[in-house]
C-alpha cells in the first residue's frame, strides 16, 4: 500500500473512518507531509465524516477538496502535522 494515497471509496463509515485514522498513524511516523484521501463524490456522507475526523484530529495540520488535476471534489488532501 502507498502511504501517499488512501482510498475509502465503496467503504461503509465503519470501516473507513478506523482505516483513516491507521493511514494517518502510519503516514505521519514515515515522515510523509501529504496524504491524498480518495472518498468518492457520491452523496457526500463518506466526505462529510472524513472532514469531521480531519478537524480534530492531533496529526492533521490542514486539509482542503482536491483541486483540478488532483481528483476535485473526490479526494481531500491532507497536510500533516510537523514530527
Amino acid at each position: 500500500m502507498e502511504l501517499s494515497e488512501l482510498r475509502l471509496r465503496r467503504l461503509t463509515l465503519d470501516e473507513a473512518l478506523p482505516a483513516l485514522d491507521s493511514h494517518l498513524h502510519s503516514a505521519f511516523m514515515a515522515g510523509l507531509s501529504t496524504v491524498t484521501i480518495v472518498h468518492g463524490k457520491g452523496t457526500g456522507a463518506l466526505r462529510q465524516a472524513v472532514h469531521r475526523v480531519l478537524a480534530k484530529h492531533p496529526l492533521v495540520e490542514s486539509f482542503r477538496p482536491g483541486g483540478y488535476g488532483e481528483g476535485g471534489a473526490g479526494v481531500t488532501i491532507v497536510e500533516l502535522a510537523d514530527r
